[in-house]
This record gives structure tokens, C-alpha cells and sequence, in this order.
């Protein structure tokens, strides 16, 4: 994706089914946890880079030794920052004690990050500044072991401020009004509840210290996060450790956000994505499987596992972007389906460049693009091999024209670069149009001039600033008759809600291009009237039922919000012709049959709150407001 935006973040938590003392004997280091989540990160670093965090508990470790360890950094690389940090705690408590390197009792009581269970977070941070405290995992801490929580997640929520008023309710005292923090402490209310409950049911027949292991034994963590999360309105997969060493992941009802396990009889392991536990444990992606939607895995504190049903389940509408974008393509299945969204252009393509692929070059931008390039090219090996059999049924009279029907092969060429390695959309606005000049380099002498045509595929186009200010203006150094950016993803009109950062309608180009045909049509009412309806919902606090803004595009086809989106990116002084071209809903679905999420393509969001969000972002628009809409 050439356009700058944030999304969704990594989780990976590790919980170690044996003794700690049965890992220091088949693996020979106190570090295996250490080393298998630090793999499990690392393959998820697509998902974050303003900054990492990692925690760790330790399991009935006695009064008096520090049971939970927590590192968090938002240093330029921050995974390097944290485990060179842990390793350097081991090298020191070890140079005086090398006999105990192998001695559980010992490493648990007086070294840091030598406990079973383990979360790790990866961070883009959609709202707040990058700063550590806003690094995941957080921590709520009590003197009581049973009702020490730390929560990581990847997550956004729509109803944050009907959340912050219920804690309010409850007689809490926020001290901030982000979902973050908001989530964390409704979880930590009512898991302050449940150990009440469980202490009231108790404390007549047991005495403490004993009374305490006996809350932990009874704790229902089930009962607790359907408390809890009843209300939330959003994406989610959140994973939580409790001081006594019980851990969850939970999954929001639609199954928006990605979450996935794998367990055998020395672990039990949670990530965002399949190819991170496939990279740490080695194991087979048909023995890793999805954590259903609605639902919660549930690690108990002996490390006996169950998934178990916590709020209704809705109709599955798991992102797209995911499979378009955002997970790494190594992952089989969506290797597969970035080759298809690519294969499935082929139509619209050739159509485009008028079946004239003589004179047509292909190639893509940037590098996450290549697996749509190379289905795409895939396609119109097929289509050649349908003209050529065509050729040849019909008779051939010439041996030439035999042999050039027969050798005809596609022209593919590298023309754009990426010569450093830095990740150009999540550098700050202000720089980051002389970042993206100085990061790509274009590859001369390979277009003939005037007469070529161009066709270059992106993952997806939101802003189109990144093609209007830079990539166009390279591309027409080469002197190509004409210009077709290709999209493998639809026109993205709507916001996103449930973990991605694009909630300001300004930002999308294919919202620009339907407010440009508005007004040269004279259709200025309809922008009044959708506007009204909008402010009439959320004055009435029922903003939910219907997303208005889709009428602001039932007026146009998809080629003519298209055509008015390339006058929009169209560089000032480009030689070349130019045309832009998006992926259709229909064939992203055909791609992606088992991932519907489609909301910030079509308008039709998986949750109430969604609705409630494009109205608020189309409100804020017409008013002038340059805020998020949740």
C-alpha cells in the first residue's frame, strides 16, 4: 500500500504447559520462552512498528519474589530494544551463579522473565501518541495476586465514550478516555467483582492464606469477560493475564480481527497470524486453528485449555484488508487469494489497454503488491494460451506469424524501486513527500517513449496522494504513452471502525471524487440532505440503524467515480495519459469467499456502531471538524 495509513496491531502470547525445570532439561536454556516469542513477534512486525511490549508471570512463586515482568519501548526498533534488554538480565544474574543456569527454583525466585505464561504486543497506535505508556501489554496491579490483570490487544471500539460513562456508573474515576485504558479497567472492575463474589461464597469456610488459593481455584473467567465485553461495540482480539497465572484470548462476536492457536502438550500459543506460530513451533497450518468468533480461549492456571462461547456470535465478517494487505502473503491461503484478487483484473485490464499487449508494460508498487502482480500475470498467461489454441484452430497460413503467436510472452520490467529500507507510509505527513521522492528510483531506457503504455498495481489506493505526488511524476519521466494504476482492492469510501486508521472522509480520494461529481452536476442537495439526516440521528442518540453517506455515491457507477478519481491524482504537467482501475466488490469476494468484511468498501459495517461512526465522519466533514469520529 503506497498511501500512508495505521492498523491493525500484533498479539502473541505463549503459555508453557510443563514445569519450568522440563524446559531447562530438553532444551538446555532458560530462554525457550524467551526465544519462541521473540520468533512469534518478529513475524508479526508488518502489524506494528511504533513500539512492542512483552510480560511475563510467574506461577505460585512465594510472598515477597516479584511474579510479573514487564518491558515496553518504543525505540526505532523496538523488538531489538526489549529482547536485547531480557538477554542482558539473564548474562547479569547468571555471571556470579552459572550453577544454577539450570536450577527452575532458583532462575524463577531471583531472575525476571522466567515464568509460564508470556504475552507479547506489536503497536501501531491509531489514537494517542507514541509514547511508552501507551505501549500494550498494561498493567492493572494489586496487592491481592487474584486480582493483578495485564491486558494486550488488538482493538478498536466504537462506543468509548458509552463505555467511559458505564465505569463512571460503577464509581470509577478514568484517568483517560481511550478504549485502551477503558477496556482494561471494565475487565478489571469485574474481575474485582468475581473475586468478591468468590471470597463472599468462602470466606465462612476457609481462613486466609488458604482463602486466597481457594478465590483463584474459583475464579469464572467465562462469566467474567461475558460481563465485561456485553457491551462492547468494535474489533477485537484481547488477550489477558491474571496475576495467579489464568490467561485469555477473546474474539469479538463478527470475528473482525484475527486470532488464531496452536496447542500440544508443552504449550499452549495465541498469534494474529498463522505464519508466526508456524515460524516459532514448526508445526502444520492444518493443526493451527481459529479462535471462533464470539468465543474465548481459556488457559487455566494449570495450563488445561477449553474454548468456550462468551457473547452471541453475529455473522462472520472477518476484514479483507487482512487478506489484501495487512498479514504477511507467506501465509498459503492468502498467498492464494492476493494471486487471485490480481488474476481477476485481467477483464477490466485488457479492456483498458484496448487488448494491445504488444505495447504494454507490466509491473507493481510497491513490493506487497507483487503477489497481486504475479497473479495478474498469471491471467494473462491464460489469456494468451486461449488466444493462441484460438490461432491455431482457426489456421495459421505463415510459419512467422505461427511463431510469434506461439513466443508472444507479456512484458514485465521492475520500473519502480524501493532502494532503502523504510516504511514510507508511517512517516510523519510533513516529510513524507521528500521521503517517498528519496526512497523510490525508477528504472530508465526500458519504455519505449510515446509509444508503451504502463500498467502498475498497488495493493489498494485510499488517499492517492502518494501516486498524485510522486509515484505518477516518476513514472512519466519514463515517457509512456499512457498511465494504468491498477488497485487489487475496490474503492474505499467509507471508514474503517475496527482497527484501521482512516476515520476522516477527507482522506479518502474515491469520497473526493464522488463530492467533485456532486457539484458538477448541481446535486448540492443531496449533500444538505444527507448531511441532515446524519446530525438528526446522533442528536437523537440513534445513530445506529442506517449508514446515510452511501447515498452520496447511489448516484454514480463505479468507472465514473474511477475516471474522476484519476483527474483528482492527475500530477500537474503529466505527459502521459492516465487511468485508474479498482478491484470490483463481486471479484474481491470471489477471491476472499471465507473474509466479508467489506465495510469500508461497500458501507455495510458488521456492527451497529460502525453506522454510527460514518454518520459522526460525514457530520464532521460537513462541519468542518478535522477529528476522529470515535
Amino acid at each position: 500500500m503506497s498511501d500512508a495509513i495505521k492498523h491493525e496491531c500484533g498479539i502473541a502470547l505463549i503459555r508453557l504447559r510443563k514445569p519450568y525445570q522440563y524446559y531447562l532439561d530438553k532444551y538446555n536454556t532458560p530462554l525457550y520462552a524467551v526465544h519462541k516469542l521473540s520468533v512469534m513477534m518478529e513475524k508479526q512486525v508488518n502489524r506494528g512498528q511504533d513500539g512492542a511490549g512483552i510480560a511475563n508471570i510467574k506461577i505460585d512463586i512465594p510472598p515477597g519474589k516479584r511474579y510479573i515482568s514487564r518491558y515496553r519501548s518504543v525505540e526505532p526498533q523496538p523488538l531489538t530494544d526489549i529482547f536485547s534488554k531480557v538477554h542482558k538480565k539473564f548474562r547479569k544474574g547468571l555471571k556470579n551463579n552459572k550453577d544454577k543456569a539450570n536450577d527452575a527454583q532458583w532462575l524463577q525466585e531471583n531472575l525476571a522473565f522466567t515464568g509460564e505464561v508470556w504475552l507479547g504486543h506489536l503497536r501501531y497506535g491509531t489514537h494517542g501518541t507514541n509514547e511508552v505508556e501507551n505501549c500494550h501489554p498494561m498493567l492493572r496491579q494489586s496487592n491481592w495476586r487474584s486480582r493483578n490483570l495485564v491486558m494486550a490487544g488488538n482493538f478498536n471500539m466504537t462506543n468509548v465514550d458509552d463505555l467511559f460513562g458505564k465505569l463512571v456508573s460503577l464509581g470509577q474515576h478514568p484517568k483517560e478516555k481511550v478504549d485502551t485504558v477503558t477496556v482494561m479497567e471494565k475487565i478489571g472492575h469485574f474481575l474485582d467483582e468475581e473475586n468478591q463474589r468468590v471470597f463472599e461464597r468462602f470466606k465462612g469456610i476457609y481462613e486466609n492464606p488458604i482463602l486466597s488459593n481457594v478465590i483463584e481455584e474459583n475464579i469464572d473467567l467465562q462469566r467474567l469477560l461475558y460481563r465485561s465485553c456485553r457491551d462492547f461495540d468494535g474489533g477485537y482480539a484481547m488477550c489477558g493475564m491474571t496475576g495467579y497465572g489464568a490467561s485469555f484470548v477473546i474474539r469479538d462476536p463478527a470475528g473482525i480481527r484475527p486470532a488464531f492457536y496452536y496447542a500440544d502438550d508443552e504449550v499452549v500459543v495465541v498469534a494474529s497470524e498463522k505464519q508466526a506460530i508456524k515460524a516459532a513451533f514448526n508445526v502444520e497450518y492444518g493443526q493451527i486453528q481459529e479462535i471462533t468468533p464470539g468465543s474465548a480461549l481459556i488457559i487455566d492456571k494449570y495450563g488445561e485449555y477449553n474454548e468456550l462461547p462468551i457473547l452471541p456470535r453475529l455473522e462472520k465478517r472477518s476484514c479483507s484488508f487482512e487478506r489484501i494487505y495487512f498479514s504477511r502473503g507467506t501465509d498459503p491461503d492468502i498467498y492464494y487469494e492476493r494471486k487471485q484478487l490480481g488474476k481477476l483484473l485481467i477483464p477490466q485490464i485488457l479492456k483498458e489497454i484496448n487488448y494491445d499487449l504488444e505495447h504494454t508494460i507490466f509491473s507493481y508498487i510497491p513490493n506487497t503488491a507483487e503477489t497481486a502482480f504475479l497473479g495478474m500475470i498469471e491471467g494473462l498467461e491464460e489469456y494468451l494460451s486461449k488466444k493462441r489454441k484460438q490461432a491455431i484452430m482457426e489456421g495459421i497460413l505463415f510459419e512467422e506469424d505461427l511463431e510469434k503467436v506461439l513466443s508472444f510472452r507479456p512484458r514485465i520490467e521492475k520500473l519502480v524501486t524501493k532502494d532503502v529500507k523504510s516504511r514510507t507510509f508511517i512517516t510523519a505527513d510533513e516529510v513524507r513527500d521528500d521521503m517517498v521522492s528519496s526512497v523510490y528510483d525508477t528504472t530508465f531506457e526500458v519504455v519505449r517513449k510515446n509509444v508503451d503504455t504502463v500498467v502498475i498495481i498497488d495493493d489498494s489506493i485510499v488517499r492517492g496522494t502518494t501516486l498524485e505526488k510522486s509515484i505518477l511524476t516518476m513514472l512519466d519521466r519514463l515517457n509512456p504513452k499512457k498511465i494504468v494504476v491498477v488497485s487489487s482492492a475496490p474503492q474505499i469510501r467509507f471508514p474503517d471502525c475496527y482497527g484501521i486508521d482512516m476515520s476522516r472522509m477527507k482522506d479518502f480520494v474515491a469520497f473526493r471524487a464522488a463530492m467533485a461529481l456532486i457539484e458538477e452536476r448541481d446535486m448540492e442537495h443531496l449533500r444538505e440532505e444527507v448531511y441532515t439526516q446524519c446530525v438528526t440521528a446522533i442528536a437523537t442518540k440513534n445513530p445506529n440503524n442506517t449508514n446515510f453517506v452511501k447515498a452520496l455515491y447511489d448516484p454514480f457507477t463505479d468507472d465514473e467515480v474511477s475516471n474522476k478519481i484519476a483527474e483528482i491524482i492527475r500530477p500537474q504537467g503529466l505527459n502521459a495519459e492516465l487511468a485508474v482501475i479498482f478491484q470490483t466488490v463481486d471479484n474481491l469476494h470471489l477471491a476472499c469467499p471465507q473474509h466479508t468484511g467489506d465495510w469500508y468498501f461497500t458501507g455495510n459495517y458488521p456492527t451497529e456502531g460502525g453506522n454510527k461512526v460514518v454518520n459522526k465522519a460525514y457530520a464532521n466533514h460537513h462541519e468542518g471538524k478535522l477529528v476522529r469520529a470515535y
